[in-house]
């Protein structure tokens, strides 16, 4: 059903709402005009009246979240904007539309839409209440912190409870995901958390998602842009766009993990208890799948790690009995459920999900098709069978840009040396109009980069020891405060061994504890260090001068043995390209730019930015990394960044 269209605003509406003496800047006697927010909207405006895509690079301190939401919501069109996280689709909701309502006259209709497992699902609680599917005195204290709760929440939403442990097992077992959920056959379904947000969704004018969202959103949608969880919209907002290819690839691609298995044998196991059509036969099936799982997915070997699934076709061979019997199994299990009598609702999302189980299986050790690879990772007790295409620039291309009127691309950290060329060609976008807009901040004022050449080439073993002598050297001047940023966490582990001893400042080290509670241990423990990797690299925002140094060990490049890194690397390759110019180095460059974007974040913040790694200055490829990178003052001498924080 085409979503209602409300009269375009007139052309200028954006400058007229940004400019000096303008609609903000009355609301706001301290707002600070920002020519580039206005260029920002100006662009996001004209592109959405247009109907044509658009790619902004807006550095930190532009307020582009303000730039993209105020013409979006004076297009009168229906619009999705989807975020890189949670915590930002939250900030967007909970702080920045509350902030426009109050100076809008009519009322903004916005929502905002998680996965469904972030949600309750209101007959799992009830049935939880009534049957034995809780475990332990832990599960049952938590059951009762969801079950007081649920009575009295609008949302359903995970994020409210507070008090509820981060990994609860006992929201695992009561949560909204699709696995069991019957639809409109549900006796609560009226009263649904899913429902009321669907229905809140189909009358909103904005609806913030996150990527992961949006694209399990376009993947399960048809050539004809049906069906889905979102209703129709006319345009798309990324912001923190450069995370889309990775996202894409994972929702475009399969899955098959034990836990998968393990899951179904559970709700199997749990539905026939509760609704009674449990028999002996159905145990003895349920305990050879239990058997076969574990036997099949300890065939894939030990150790942690993540790598290419090459030999397929020799697996199977070697393995075939324990392969054609898992097959057999879920055959077995989708037998006796289509002949039950009478079966209950819970009855039709298991049947789906074994058949699902035995084609996605089938499609990962049989498959032929030459654009996904093929790859197996082992994570702590789970197995993970995986196949990812390629290149998702031909999907994202025919799925969405083809499809949709318009589609902005926002983030700090698009471009390479000044260009779009890279993201433009991995997601397919073709001929968008775009635009850079310079940070807000004076970086050659507030920032040194300071790049030492006397460390060796961080690929020698000789590395780990220098970089940790000059890392304390480098926290003594600081006097702590410093995030240090690592490409792998055995290097991590290896610097940090060496320079917790040798520093008196308070360490905090990535994967003692919760990313959250070590960030907010961070902020309030003075001239504290963390040591991180990855995680910490982007969406994390310490202004002030709590952090006022970010260390990074190394240039970020993709590791190159990654099975879907790999892959991508061939696969430009075998089409005539150079794979380390048109992949390696921007994928790169954009990360290091998110890796020091964490430490400039307001007009009033100093600090310095350190890469121990010197081949940015002696390799012809430095160039492109120091054109990609704001305009910070540069030296290579240790005295230097000893005067900065003597200032």
């Amino acid at each position: 059903m085409p979503t209602e269209v409300r009269t375009p605003p007139k052309t200028g509406a954006a400058r007229e709402f940004f400019r000096a003496g303008g609609t903000l800047s009355q609301w706001h006697p301290a707002y600070e005009f920002r020519e580039g927010q206005v260029a920002m909207a100006e662009a996001v405006e004209s592109a959405l009246a247009d109907k044509r895509h658009l790619i902004v690079e807006a550095g930190t301190g532009t307020g582009k979240t303000l730039a993209y939401l105020v013409p979006a919501l004076l297009s009168g069109k229906r619009i999705v904007v989807s975020t890189g996280t949670k915590n930002l689709q939250e900030q967007l909701f909970f702080k920045d539309v509350p902030f426009l309502q109050k100076h809008f006259s009519r009322p903004l209709r916005v929502c905002y839409m998680k996965g469904r497992n972030n949600y309750a699902c209101r007959q799992k609680i009830y049935d939880a209440a009534n049957q034995a599917v809780l475990s332990g005195l832990e599960e049952l204290a938590d059951f009762e912190i969801i079950r007081a709760w649920e009575p009295t929440t609008e949302f359903g939403d995970r994020a409210e409870l507070k008090t509820l442990p981060e990994h609860s097992t006992a929201w695992a077992k009561v949560d909204a995901r699709a696995d069991m959920c019957t639809g409109q056959k549900c006796p609560n379904f009226e009263r649904c958390f899913l429902t009321a947000m669907h229905q809140r969704a189909l009358e909103s004018d904005i609806i913030i998602v996150n990527h992961h969202l949006f694209f399990a959103d376009l993947a399960i949608k048809d050539e004809n842009y049906e069906g889905g969880i979102l209703p129709e919209y006319h345009a798309v907002v990324f912001d923190e766009a450069h995370e889309i290819e990775d996202v894409a690839a994972q929702y475009f691609g399969v899955s098959v993990s034990n836990y998968r298995f393990q899951e179904l044998r559970r709700d199997l196991a749990s539905v026939s208890r509760l609704k009674k059509f449990g028999t002996p036969e159905l145990d003895r099936i349920l305990d050879r799948l239990d058997d076969l799982t574990v036997q099949f997915f300890a065939r894939f070997g030990e150790g942690e790690g993540r790598k290419p699934f090459l030999a397929r076709e020799a697996f199977v061979e070697q393995n075939e009995e324990i392969y054609s019997d898992v097959l057999a199994v879920l055959d077995l299990i989708g037998s006796h459920l289509k002949l039950l009598h009478n079966p209950p609702e819970e009855i039709v999302p298991l049947f789906r999900r074994t058949q699902d189980l035995g084609k996605t299986l089938r499609f990962v050790m049989e498959s032929q098709d030459e654009e996904y690879v093929y790859w197996i990772e082992k994570r702590g007790r789970g197995c993970f069978l995986q196949a990812t295409p390629i290149d998702v620039s031909r999907i994202i291309a025919a799925r969405l840009f083809e499809q949709l009127e318009t589609a902005v691309l926002t983030s700090a950290t698009l471009a390479v040396a000044g260009g779009f060329e890279y993201a433009q060609k991995r997601l397919g976008l073709n001929n968008p109009r775009s635009l850079v807009v310079p940070g807000h901040f004076d970086y050659n004022r507030q920032a040194l980069l300071y790049i030492p050449q006397h460390l060796p080439d961080p690929r020698t073993p000789a590395f780990p020891k220098a970089a940790a002598d000059e890392v304390v050297r480098i926290l003594r001047h600081s006097r702590g405060r410093a995030f240090v940023l690592f490409t792998s966490y055995q290097q991590m582990q290896l610097v940090y061994n060496s320079v917790s001893l040798e520093i008196d400042y308070p360490t905090l080290l990535q994967g003692t504890g919760p990313r959250t509670a070590m960030l907010e241990e961070f902020r309030a423990t003075p001239h504290c260090v963390l040591f991180a990797t990855s995680a910490f690299w982007q969406g994390v925002d310490v202004p002030g001068e709590q952090l006022s140094c970010v260390i990074i060990d190394k240039l970020p490049f993709a590791v190159p043995n990654d099975p879907v890194v790999s892959a991508r690397i061939e696969n430009i390759r075998k089409s005539g390209g150079n794979p380390f110019y048109e992949y390696q180095i921007p994928q790169a460059a954009i990360a290091l730019k998110q890796g020091f974007g964490r430490l400039i974040r307001s007009r009033s913040d100093r600090g310095v930015l350190v890469l121990l790694d010197h081949r940015i200055t002696k390799q012809r490829y430095g160039q492109v990394f120091f054109d990609s990178l704001p305009d910070y003052r540069f030296t290579t001498r240790i005295g230097d960044v000893e005067k900065f924080f003597d200032v």
